[in-house]
């Protein structure tokens, strides 16, 4: 059997009672939703055409009594600015920025103290009495400027509420406290204009004291009928807070005393089946909430999902829940507030805010973007697709602009458009200028969506939410335009956002339902899965964003978190009532933003367990694999040995014989499928860049003495010309980058450092008698390894940093910018040379030695680093030690044994039957 829900017995006794009177009732229910459902039970019950009655909020229904309309929050921000102005003295008076901070919480706590009709005058100078009293125990004298400002404050709240109230009167609008507070005033008159009228209230479970007012009036003069909507299992509890505001209202409304209380409903003690399942994370409930949803589908293909709803107990889970839904899942319907900060349109508008005024602020007069900023807009999703700025992002990378001026960014954009300029225009002729621009930056935006596109429509709700923002600052900004300036202009777009919020718009009565806790009011499901069952998020916990404190709200009868709870609570049970198949999906993890501990209400379901309720609990995990990453394996194919073989002839650079042996995968990517890093914008200058420099700055010193011996004078020379020489070499490597500030400039210092250290150490030993006479710099030299062993001949090549002459012997040098110590080069034993990377600069530098030893004639070769960061200890030869006997020249005996150990090596790298495996760490 299916149960009636509240809205079909709704209808069912209106078409009953009022079947000749519709036109004369107006039926008010707690929100704008419910209506589109009742107005569908009217439609099921009915078999003739009639005029529908009317149906209207509580909030439109309070307005009509007041004849005052609704301000929305942001112009009431605005509005409430303006007053504060007015009676604020010049000297004294803050920034928009920092007055909206306190005044939201104010105007929230005005709005308490009028639906609850308080004296304000009263609350609000108790709270600037509990004030002084804090502070009575300092002596005036003692009293600092920033304390009596402190008191000040709280003197002028009875004064900032009159005249914000008088302010709004005269204009003829106000917030829902004020028309809450008027519509009691006016409420004889009110009732006099609608005397042939009824007004049926339906639904509703907590009121403030301005709506108990008005209902009761409206029930003494029977002008009103209420319908409540309670189940019997939290009325009759008298603990139990689901049932708090109805008991309330059963025990102390006069209209009780000689009328009945309809209706009381006995559904919550039906069947039920309720899973309570908790999984890691939000992602994971999202995942569930989908699975869900497609065992549904899966057991019954014929049945829609009109009676089934998702309510998320957090909002940031509808984006997951949408992506984790399966296809199958035709119609949907969201009506749930999202905040415009998760917004991808809002995040852009952010970022470019963020550029600007980082462009204005940088320099006065010149406009100098920051390359982070820019390349944030050109590489957002809503901008990079259609800007066709692919080639800038690339030269901004590529030659190192971290501080971009506005002209230098138009000449290297070549491909001009329509977008860029909007983008990049400067900001210059005040806020309403930017904001007009910015309206029109998004309707290009909009120009380039799919409309047949689920995901496009769904960025284009998102689009228009940021659209009607923009939209409503151009409209303040045109009335109140003292508040002209970017930097404040970006503090209210920050403050707006936060209040503004995205409406989604579907098909109400038809297919899946995705709502929030709040637009679930009055409506009754079938099927209900509810996420987000965690303490702090359902219920939402003690958040007390108000200056009133506890226990004044307890003696005034405001609100505290203790009704807030109760309002939730009601939610909760709502939702269960009626609802045949439970699932309440909770977080598991407790540690981490999203987490906290499992919901109260599901402990309550579990210890006051109904008869019929069919309670289960699951936790449910992702399934791991057994193994988290499994090593990359690359068979070798055709093409690869193909390479192999084009590298072999080409040349194998002892890097590249290194880089096989640290990871073969690395190997793979750079030799065979040739994939070089991505350029990336360097903002500090890194080692390798560093190294690059200093290679480049000995290169161009010695370049003069090729062929010839170096004297004292020649070193001297060298130190005249080591500073622009360093700084040359900067322009050349690091291009556009920013070199005479922060760590860069620590860099270019430590390369001149670097350089002179080196200068001095070879200066040292030409006056100690060493006879040196440059043969080559940074010069490539290549020879063929040929060998029975090897498939086919192998060219080795490669760079090498310095040949010298030195007191007979040819020295061969590779310069390492990092720390080298003398025992990386000593080797001990020919056997596994190649297996460890620990030996990789060994195969490098016997490498050198072998690509030289036709040149080098008669003359012996030792091999060697000098490590700039260990260059006390001066040139570092290889050497083989064998018997505690060091040997440092590269005799053809050393050379051959080092070329069994790389033939090896290349045989591994050529066998078609290994392939390339990935090493990890």
């Amino acid at each position: 059997m299916i149960n009636t829900s509240f809205l079909e017995k709704i209808a069912a006794t209106i078409l009953q009672d009022y079947a000749e009177r519709l036109f004369e009732i107006t039926i008010v229910l707690p929100n704008k939703r419910a209506k589109v459902f009742l107005i569908e039970a009217l439609r099921k019950q009915t078999v003739k055409t009639i005029l529908s009655p009317e149906i209207v909020s509580i909030e439109d229904f309070v307005q009509e009594v007041a004849a005052i309309r609704s301000v929305d929050p942001i112009e009431l921000l605005f509005e409430f600015y303006e007053v504060y102005l007015s009676i604020t003295e010049k000297q004294h008076q803050q920034s928009f920025e920092l007055f909206a901070n306190w005044a939201k919480t104010l105007l929230q706590d005005f709005n308490e103290i009028d639906r609850y009709l308080l004296e304000p005058a009263h609350v609000l100078s108790y709270l600037k009495d509990i004030e002084d009293i804090k502070k009575w125990g300092i002596e005036v004298e003692n009293k600092t400027k920033l304390l009596e400002n402190y008191i000040d404050f709280w003197k002028l709240l009875p004064v900032y509420y009159e005249v914000l109230y008088s302010h709004l009167l005269n204009k003829g609008f106000g917030y829902q406290g004020l028309i809450y507070r008027e519509a009691v005033k006016n409420l004889n008159n009110f009732s006099n204009t609608v005397s042939n009228k009824t007004y049926i209230f339906a639904g509703f479970n907590a009121l403030n004291a301005a709506e108990e007012k008005i209902v009761q009036h409206l029930l003494a003069l029977d002008q009103a009928k209420i319908y409540w909507d309670i189940d019997q299992a939290f009325l009759n509890d008298p603990y139990h807070d689901a049932g708090l505001f109805v008991r309330r209202f059963k025990e102390n409304w006069k209209h009780y005393k000689s009328n009945p209380f309809e209706w009381i409903a006995d559904d919550f003690s039906q069947s039920k089946n309720i899973q309570v399942i908790g999984t890691p994370k939000t992602i994971g409930q999202a995942k569930l909430a989908g699975s869900i949803i497609q065992n549904i589908v899966r057991d019954n293909p014929e049945s829609s999902l009109d009676k089934v709803a998702i309510v998320l107990g957090e909002e940031n889970l509808l984006m997951p829940v949408l992506y984790s839904l399966p296809n199958s899942v035709g119609a949907l319907n969201i009506t749930m507030g999202y905040s415009g900060k998760n917004n991808p349109s809002q995040i852009l508008i952010a970022k470019l805010f963020k550029m600007h005024t980082n462009a204005i602020s940088r320099n006065g007069t010149n406009y100098v973007f920051y390359y982070k900023d820019v390349l944030d807009i050109l590489t957002h999703p809503l901008i990079e697709p259609f800007a066709k700025t692919n080639e800038l992002v690339k030269i901004i990378k590529e030659n190192n602009y971290t501080f971009i001026t506005y002209s230098r960014l138009n000449e290297l954009n070549l491909n001009q458009s329509d977008l860029f300029s909007l983008l990049f225009q400067k900001w210059e002729n005040g806020s309403l200028a930017v904001l007009e621009s910015i309206l029109a930056l998004l309707l290009l935006i909009k120009e380039n969506f799919n409309n047949d596109n689920e995901e496009d429509k769904i960025a284009k709700t998102f689009l228009f939410s940021i659209f009607k923002v923009i939209n409503k600052l151009v409209n303040y900004y045109s009335q109140h335009t003292h508040i002209d300036n970017i930097q404040t202009l970006y503090a209210i777009y920050k403050q707006v956002v936060d209040i503004a919020e995205v409406s989604f718009e579907g098909e109400p009565l038809n297919g899946l339902q995705i709502m929030g806790v709040l637009e679930s009011r009055v409506l009754d499901f079938d099927t209900v899965i509810i996420t987000s069952m965690n303490e702090g998020k359902f219920p939402a916990g003690k958040s007390q964003n108000s200056f009133i404190p506890y226990d004044v709200k307890k003696e005034l009868g405001l609100p505290t978190f203790k009704e807030k709870d109760a309002i939730y609570t009601y939610h909760f049970y709502h939702l269960l009532q009626r609802a045949k198949n439970i699932y309440l999906i909770y977080n598991t993890e407790n540690d981490g933003l999203d987490a906290g501990e499992r919901s109260r209400f599901i402990t309550q379901l579990e210890v006051e367990k109904q008869l019929k309720h069919n309670l289960t609990f699951d936790i449910y995990n992702p399934v791991l694999p057994t193994t988290a990453y499994k090593p990359m394996l690359i068979p070798k194919s055709d093409a690869v040995m193909e390479r192999l073989k084009e590298i072999a002839a080409t040349g194998f650079s002892p890097s590249a014989l290194t880089s096989y042996i640290r990871n073969p995968i690395d190997f793979y990517f750079q030799k065979i499928l040739r994939i070089r890093e991505v350029e990336e914008v360097e903002e500090n200058i890194a080692l390798n860049t560093l190294g690059t420099i200093i290679h480049g700055t000995l290169e161009a010193l010695y370049t003069p003495f090729i062929g010839k011996f170096i004297s004292e004078e020649d070193i001297s020379n060298c130190f005249k010309l080591l500073d622009d020489e360093v700084l040359r070499q900067f322009k050349l490597v690091y291009k556009e980058g920013e070199i005479k500030k922060g760590r860069n400039l620590l860099a270019f210092e430590v390369a001149k450092r670097n350089v002179s250290n080196f200068l001095k150490m070879e200066l040292e030993t030409i006056k100690n008698g060493d006879a040196i006479k440059i043969i080559a710099l940074e010069k490539t030299f290549e020879r063929e390894l040929i060998n029975s062993k090897l498939p086919f001949p192998v060219l080795i090549k490669g760079n090498v940093d310095r040949i010298e002459l030195r007191n007979g012997k040819i020295r061969i040098i590779d310069y390492k910018t990092g720390k080298v110590e003398k025992a990386n080069v000593i080797l001990k034993s020919w056997n596994g040379l190649t297996q460890e990377l620990k030996n990789d600069k060994i195969i490098q530098v016997l490498a050198y030695a072998f690509m030289f030893e036709k040149e080098a004639g008669e003359f012996p070769i030792e091999v060697g680093i000098i490590s700039f960061k260990n260059l006390k200890s001066g040139f570092l030869p290889f050497g083989f030690k064998e018997d505690k006997e060091l040997d440092s020249t590269v005799a053809r005996e050393t050379l051959n044994n080092y070329l069994d150990e790389i033939v090896l090596l290349l045989n591994e790298i050529f066998d078609a039957n290994i392939p390339f495996e990935e090493k990890i760490n």
